[in-house]
């Protein structure tokens, strides 16, 4: 019965309204002009989750990519709730995820966001325990992070190439190109990535107490991937899923100084996978090989293959992320790289 009620749920939501509030492409075309949104609403019963993270995709081997990834609240949904982490109340629940490819450069951490740590009210700063400080000040964002093993500093120079994966009443997901400079385990590093941000409205809101599985929002399948081809483009990859309804398949393209551009003609195939476990003793399906293809009408936008070939770390939600080398045609021109991958699937589980 809960599998039918996630099914009709996930047909309703997908099919129905998502295409009608949904203003995520033309949005994606203009010039970001509301950086107050950018709140993490930490004590709100209203957005049940914000999301800041901070991406760099492409660092000299063999580090490859780092990543700073937070949820505040937890979400109800299935791809990214860990109940087994949530606080004495859940909506106080917040993660961190920090990580490179190199050795066990590894951060995951649970936090009780009422006891461990500070954000304000308008963004500009915001702090997990010891480990981890992010500070908002337009178009400057910097990142601090203190990990058992590793050190990240950054300083990103935020533009206003805004990329919606979801732009709604209820949830908006964002993404703005920022090129950055700083170190990542005392090594310097420069080059574009990545500054996100998301806020939702959940039932979660509703309850101190995890949202059972059965009434968890079906969002079963999730990928969001990062490559920059140069210095100044950069290309983001989305394929989420619930229930077998596309809940959002882009891919963005944005180049310095240049509009933006997006396209939802868009095809993922994995074609070699392997099963993974993690401490819980959950599998989930991770790919090994897969391509990607857009088009925009009968024009080849991007032809690539990846070989997912790093280590992959836990805890984006259920989760992975990890790097992958690929090789392709982007319009006319060859491309080949390491790029930044996430990975969650919890269709088998």
């Amino acid at each position: 019965m809960s599998t039918i009620v996630s099914t009709l749920l996930s047909r309703a939501v997908v099919d129905g309204a998502l295409p009608l509030i949904d203003s995520r492409i033309e949005a994606s075309r203009r010039p970001f002009d509301l950086p107050g949104i950018l709140r993490p609403h930490p004590t709100s019963r209203a957005w049940s989750t914000t999301h800041f993270g901070v991406f760099v995709p492409d660092l000299p081997a063999p580090y490859r990519y780092v990543n700073t990834m937070t949820l505040i609240g937890a979400p109800g949904a299935e791809l990214f709730d860990q109940d087994h982490l949530a606080a004495a109340d859940a909506r106080d629940t917040t993660t961190v995820l920090s990580s490179t490819a190199y050795g066990d450069q590894h951060f995951y951490r649970a936090y009780d966001l009422s006891a461990d740590c500070d954000f304000a009210e308008d963004g500009s700063s915001l702090r997990w325990g010891d480990e981890l400080e992010i500070g908002v000040d337009l178009p400057r964002v910097t990142v601090r992070g203190r990990y058992p093993g590793f050190d990240v500093d950054l300083e990103l120079e935020v533009t206003d190439q805004a990329s919606y994966f979801v732009k709604t009443p209820i949830y908006d997901h964002l993404s703005l190109a920022a090129p950055y400079t700083g170190t990542v385990d005392g090594h310097p590093v420069e080059g574009l990535g990545t500054f996100e941000y998301a806020r939702m409205r959940t039932h979660q809101a509703l309850t101190r107490r995890p949202v059972p599985g059965p009434l968890k929002l079906p969002i079963d399948f999730f990928t969001y991937q990062i490559i920059d081809l140069d210095e100044s483009t950069q290309i983001l990859l989305t394929d989420v899923r619930a229930r077998g309804r596309i809940a959002c398949r882009l891919a963005h393209v944005r180049t310095l100084g240049r509009p933006a551009e997006v396209y939802d003609d868009v095809r993922l195939d994995v074609l070699e996978s392997r099963e993974v476990t993690d401490d819980r003793g959950r599998v989930m399906t991770v790919p090994v090989h897969f391509r990607w293809t857009v088009r925009d009408g009968a024009e080849d936008v991007l032809a690539l293959e990846g070989y997912a070939d790093s280590t992959l770390r836990y805890g984006h939600g259920r989760g992975y992320v990890g790097a992958y080398t690929y090789a392709g045609a982007y319009r006319l021109d060859k491309v080949a790289g390491s790029a930044y991958l996430e990975w969650v699937d919890t269709r088998r589980s």
